[in-house]
């Protein structure tokens, strides 16, 4: 593997590269990460297995879509590529450290509301599924905003429970709930970053910084929703966010239905409590 990043690197940069460090970093509960470098430049790496390429295309495709929008600071995709029995993507190296301190989470909720105010989309959605971790995500374009989170969210998360025999409710009639709480709301399609707790958020020497990203254009209060959903964000972070663009009164009548959609993933992805969780929510929503 590391003799074919080494290639494909080399034929990237137009120099020849040969890695003669590797330093394994913590990177989340899915790929293996690494740090590796010549010398001289220092890469970032997540790799994972040889079929797992096709998440690490979207991922790169959401990480140029959210630099094109020169709002929020994301590492700079290299390339992505594959091995005899891996694949891999390649981003430049930065050192970070935890986003906790004021400054720089007003900094970051600024720069979060510049992204939701970025572009000009008419729909909700995105040019491709992409993965909302390892979970296929669903992007099919859709003109109401109610229609796409009820069916093309909770309803997807639903019915991959009930693939497993988990029945939490009844699909179709939780999906016209959902549909009919949210009817009335119609916001202006925002790019989210769509994965925003904040283990992918950090401070760097270039200031706060974002990564694995799960891109789509939504509404904006989903993004808000997650880092509240995870907790991890200063008080300044909201007030940040807040001096550019302001969140509706009615926000928090929407954050449980928005945050359903992180917890039935969870589950999905790797169980335990978060069908709990995901059943008390339930039972709120349902006693609204």
């Amino acid at each position: 593997m590391w003799q074919a990043i080494s290639k494909q690197l080399s034929e990237t940069l137009l120099f020849s590269y040969n890695i003669n460090e590797k330093v394994k970093v913590h990177g989340g509960d899915i790929n293996d990460c690494y740090m590796i470098s010549d010398g001289e430049q220092r890469y970032f790496v997540k790799t994972n297995r040889r079929e797992f390429l096709p998440k690490f295309d979207i991922e790169a495709e959401s990480i140029r879509l959210l630099h094109e929008t020169r709002t929020v600071f994301v590492p700079e995709l290299i390339l992505t590529g594959k091995s005899k029995e891996h694949s891999f993507i390649v981003l430049n190296y930065i050192p970070t450290k935890p986003l906790d301190d004021s400054k720089h989470s007003y900094q970051f909720g600024q720069q979060l509301a510049r992204l939701h105010q970025w572009g000009e989309q008419k729909e909700y959605g995105f040019d491709s599924d992409n993965y909302i971790g390892t979970t296929l995500q669903p992007n099919k374009w859709e003109r109401k905003w109610a229609r796409f989170f009820a069916e093309q969210r909770i309803g997807w998360q639903l019915q991959l429970l009930k693939e497993k025999g988990i029945d939490l409710v009844n699909i179709n009639d939780f999906t016209q709930l959902i549909q009919s709480r949210l009817a009335n709301h119609q916001p202006k399609p925002a790019l989210l970053h769509g994965d925003l707790w904040h283990g992918n958020v950090a401070n760097s020497v270039f200031g706060p910084i974002c990564y694995d990203p799960a891109c789509y254009w939504g509404d904006r209060e989903c993004d808000i929703a997650m880092t509240e959903l995870f907790e991890g964000f200063q008080p300044e972070f909201y007030q940040g966010y807040e001096s550019i663009l302001p969140l509706d009164l009615a926000y928090g009548e929407r954050k449980d239905i928005y945050n359903l959609y992180h917890l039935l993933n969870h589950y999905n992805q790797f169980g335990g409590h978060y069908l709990e969780q995901s059943e008390i929510l339930i039972k709120r929503i349902l006693s609204y």
